[in-house]
């Protein structure tokens, strides 16, 4: 990895923490599975855009309905708990 990717994703990471106010390390819980049989989404908002079958990392369990995931380009943004499987 490059300096630049470094320094990259540090500044991604300082800005989920700024958004989201998450205090503390980027921990990865688990990685999850987009549902094949799941519509596509966009996102938009607070929600992250889904791909059938993609991997997802999940950084919190915020609640039943809702978790906190970062995708393979290191958006951070949550998913509906209905739309994942776990591995």
């Amino acid at each position: 990895m490059t300096l630049k990717e470094c320094k990259k994703e540090e500044k991604a990471d300082r800005e989920f923490q700024k958004k989201f106010k998450f205090e503390g390390s980027i921990n990865v819980l688990t990685q999850m599975m987009v549902d094949p049989a799941v519509t596509e989404k966009k996102g938009g908002g607070k929600n992250l855009p889904l791909r059938r079958g993609e991997i997802l990392d999940v950084i919190q369990f915020t609640n039943q309905e809702q978790i906190l995931c970062r995708n393979s380009q290191r958006r951070c943004k949550s998913v509906g708990a209905e739309a994942l499987l776990f591995l």
